[in-house]
């Protein structure tokens, strides 16, 4: 795994997977949609600490500055 996100990129998903758990644990997401947020607030917050995104290995994304 060759590292694929740059620091701008891996600051706005931690961002976004704070938020949307805050979102959920505070109550204001709730069910199904609350749940699938929380998920994809974990796969975000995985993918900066690994500073890896799969999803932009077909689409040869690199935000990284090397």
């Amino acid at each position: 795994m060759k590292p694929n996100m740059g620091n701008t990129d891996r600051l706005i998903r931690v961002i976004l997977a704070i938020a949307i758990a805050i979102a959920y644990f505070t109550g204001v997401l709730q069910g199904t949609v609350g749940i699938v947020l929380l998920v994809l607030a974990a796969v975000f917050a995985l993918t900066s600490f690994l500073s890896f995104c799969p999803l932009y290995l077909p689409f040869g994304i690199n935000t990284r500055k090397d």
